[in-house]
């Protein structure tokens, strides 16, 4: 058993820390040469570390570079939207080597029972990419808008896809890629995603909330993320505020466009259509924002009642968590930049008595499958890193 946590202390500080040599690995694990030596002998002919060079340039004989061996596992990591799924396929040290993105409205007949299909085209183009079989799949996570009732395995808060209410949705998916999965909300892997990469790595409590076509929030508390009892925390697109209509009821469940108070006025097509009220035409709300921040007058009405919406919804947020930290996430924030932050600061003063940091997302790319990427990596290294 100590081996096996020397083993794994060791592979841990490589995928940290990148190449170490034998002596530097020795230090920073606390472990005698000989037993450092013996260490990575054991692990090099277990197929998990591998040389990668010498360093150069010192007194004396050149030191062998150790480091994780990239093919020991691969993963994938999948974000689904109403448009389509993207699939990402990364080798063990994380490093992306495939993607591939399949076109599919969610809501179209003819993809309603072509769920596993369309996962295993968008895994399988990937993998294409990255010249690899589905046999060299060690693990796989999936990004989805709503959550998984972990006591029924149903897809809540999702109504807007369809044919992702099975409730042998997951099983039936692992069968068909071969690979343990797991299915998680999209926005928790987003705040995963800014957790490791992003603005949120020094902070154990934060809230990172979503805007974008839909509204969501993930909250993160000690290190852990909420889920709920039905994996509903952070649904706050639901959460019921002053000048919006309520989602009630099955109706709610039932209609795509359901969202709830706070999604009807933040949400993207909410931004296009307070622009619109304005006089700022766009197709879209990043499109809509862009404008809005180069328009004096127009475009500084358009912010400043955005800012008034978003710290509405965030008020209700922080007085019930108090996080030392509000992360803001999605097309919406990021297209309204640092001028909206500071405009939601301060309509945020008076609303609540907590005042946690507010930041923007520093997360470049896809935050959803940088999320799932990032999960996928955890729970495959657990496996492949266990030597007992």
């Amino acid at each position: 058993m100590l081996r096996a946590m020397n083993d794994r202390a060791a592979l841990e500080l490589l995928v940290a820390h990148g190449p170490l040599t034998r002596t530097r690995l020795g230090e920073l694990t606390g472990l005698s040469k000989p037993t450092a030596s013996q260490l990575l002998t054991r692990l090099e002919a277990a197929g998990l570390v591998r040389t990668t060079g010498n360093v150069t340039g010192r007194p004396g004989p050149n030191a062998q570079l150790y480091e994780i061996n990239p093919a020991a596992a691969h993963v994938a990591a999948l974000s689904v939207d109403q448009e389509g799924i993207t699939a990402a396929v990364a080798d063990i040290t994380g490093r992306i080597l495939g993607e591939h993105r399949v076109n599919a409205d969610a809501t179209a007949e003819s993809v309603r029972n072509r769920t596993g299909e369309l996962v295993a085209e968008a895994v399988d183009g990937a993998l294409a990419a990255a010249g690899l079989g589905r046999g060299e799949l060690r693990q796989t996570v999936i990004g989805t808008p709503g959550a998984l009732d972990p006591r029924t395995g149903v897809l809540r808060y999702a109504p807007h896809l369809p044919g992702w209410q099975s409730r042998t949705m997951r099983d039936e998916l692992a069968e068909v890629l071969g690979t343990p999965l797991v299915i998680e909300n999209d926005v928790n892997l987003a705040a995963v995603a800014e957790q490791h990469h992003g603005t949120a790595q020094d902070f154990d409590d934060f809230a990172l909330v979503w805007a974008d076509e839909g509204v969501g929030a993930a909250i993160v508390l000690g290190g852990t993320l909420l889920r709920g009892a039905t994996g509903g925390a952070g649904e706050i697109g639901y959460m019921p505020l002053p000048g919006a209509p309520l989602a009630r009821g099955d109706d709610s469940a039932a209609r795509p466009d359901a969202g709830g108070g706070f999604q009807k006025l933040v949400g993207s097509p909410a931004v296009v259509k307070l622009a619109r009220e304005h006089g700022i035409e766009a197709p879209t709300a990043p499109e809509a924002l862009a404008t809005a921040l180069r328009t004096p007058g127009a475009g500084d009405a358009v912010l400043t009642e955005l800012a008034r919406r978003l710290a509405t919804g965030l008020a209700s947020v922080v007085a019930v968590v108090d996080p030392e930290l509000v992360v803001l996430s999605g097309q919406v924030a990021q297209a309204g930049g640092e001028r909206l932050r500071e405009l939601v600061e301060a309509e945020m003063t008076g609303l609540a008595l907590p005042r946690p940091l507010l930041r923007i997302s520093a997360i470049e790319g896809d935050p959803i499958l940088i999320g799932a990427l990032q999960t996928a990596l955890a729970d495959a290294r657990h496996t492949v890193f266990d030597t007992a």
